[in-house]
């Protein structure tokens, strides 16, 4: 599991992982702490957790903005993650900007100059942005005329003439922050969860908050009867994590590319870029062992020689052996994988619950209702997770278009 800081580093091809992804990553350890996790979101969401958690909400802003003060010089900057290069891209000045940056991300990057200096930053932030003035649309969902942004994504949409609606179109940027940084030099700067937005200031132009998960109605929260059903899925989880520890703990050292752990993993994420729903452990077993097959299949015709072919042949024949004499640790592995993935979903569901502004996805001339990007759940310890509903949101990602240029 990374931790937050690691994940942060914008400097390090780090990131952040899907939390029931950390039981082929990290064997029946990660299991064991995708679990933990389960039950803090839980008890945060019944008032009785005993373990500390944070959560943030993941807002599909782009492109990501670093600002504040530079602690080399004491200059307020304004940059993307190319602030981490070897030569650093740090702008503070609009001919700076122009010098390291082209197209849409320059011109975003120009407002963000003009504008964040007027919140009184002290330190180092990283905001996903949502909107400058040329993002807002007016749009009709469902009949309801609204204004509406799309910085990746998600479309946003909020109803004409509301508090909220004139307070976006009054500002010139919106942002969401959702990380700090500290250090004496931009090289070696640490990353932090959260940013404290209170201490900003004010100003019509700027629209920003934080990422905090914030549910003040109440209205995410758990019957008894929801409860129990819970529990009995974690025990579920905790009874096929037992019995697939040993192939867990096999899996999480198969790194090449070409080995049954991580092609395990990429089956997954195959199977949600198609849309098609992880369920049925049986089918999903059947399933990866043809899909194996298949890639080193792959793989084989692509060689020139009798040589090359007989060695990915071998590879080939290793795989499909190592598969078929764990089978029923494999299926405890995948037992273990549907169900902690099931037990988040329905978790997600319940924190989806709460929006302060509408999500859609636009498809074609209609917007179809969705809901938030997902979460990033970090415990005590600094670990760090992400929560998607990942056959919404993962397959959306893949298939529309987005709509900002980078430069």
């Amino acid at each position: 599991m990374y931790s937050f800081k690691q994940y942060l580093s914008e400097s390090k091809n780090t990131h952040l992982e899907h939390l029931e992804d950390e039981i082929i990553n990290n064997g029946y350890e990660g299991g064991l702490n995708a679990v933990a996790f389960l039950k803090s979101l839980r008890g945060m969401l019944t008032g009785s957790s005993r373990r500390k958690l944070n959560v943030s909400v993941k807002w599909d802003g782009a492109p990501a903005v670093f600002c504040g003060i530079n602690p080399e010089n004491g200059r307020f900057f304004v940059g993307s993650k190319s602030i981490f290069n070897v030569t650093p891209k740090i702008n503070y000045t609009q001919s700076d900007i122009s010098r390291n940056h082209s197209g849409g991300l320059a011109a975003k990057l120009n407002i963000a100059l003009r504008e964040l200096p007027k919140l009184g930053i002290k330190g180092i932030v990283q905001g996903d942005l949502l909107f400058t003035p040329a993002d807002i649309k007016s749009v009709s969902i469902r009949g309801e005329d609204a204004i509406a942004f799309t910085p990746n994504t998600i479309t946003y949409a909020v109803p004409e003439n509301t508090l909220l609606a004139k307070r976006i179109k009054r500002a010139k940027l919106g942002i969401i922050f959702h990380t700090s940084y500290t250090g004496k030099k931009m090289s070696n700067l640490k990353a932090g969860f959260g940013v404290n937005v209170n201490r900003f200031t004010k100003t019509p132009s700027v629209f920003f908050s934080d990422a905090s998960y914030k549910d003040t109605s109440g209205v995410a929260t758990f019957t008894s009867s929801e409860s129990d059903s819970y529990d009995a899925q974690l025990r579920m989880a905790i009874g096929s994590l037992s019995k697939g520890k040993r192939i867990l703990n096999l899996l999480k050292r198969q790194t090449n590319l070409l080995s049954v752990g991580a092609r395990l993993k990429i089956f997954f994420n195959d199977y949600v870029r198609r849309g098609k729903t992880i369920g049925d452990v049986r089918r999903l077993q059947s399933d990866f062992r043809k899909y194996y097959a298949s890639v080193l299949d792959d793989e084989i015709s692509k060689r020139k020689t009798a040589t090359t072919k007989r060695k990915y042949e071998m590879i080939k024949n290793d795989g499909l052996k190592f598969i078929d004499s764990y089978d029923t640790e494999i299926y405890f592995a995948i037992a273990s994988y549907v169900t902690l993935q099931r037990v988040k979903d329905f978790v997600v569901r319940k924190m989806n619950q709460i929006k302060s502004i509408g999500t859609f996805l636009q498809r074609g001339n209609g917007f179809e209702v969705t809901n938030p990007e997902g979460y990033v759940a970090v415990d005590k310890m600094g670990n760090a997770v992400k929560l998607v509903d990942r056959l919404t949101f993962s397959t959306a990602n893949f298939t529309i278009s987005k709509n900002w240029i980078r430069g």
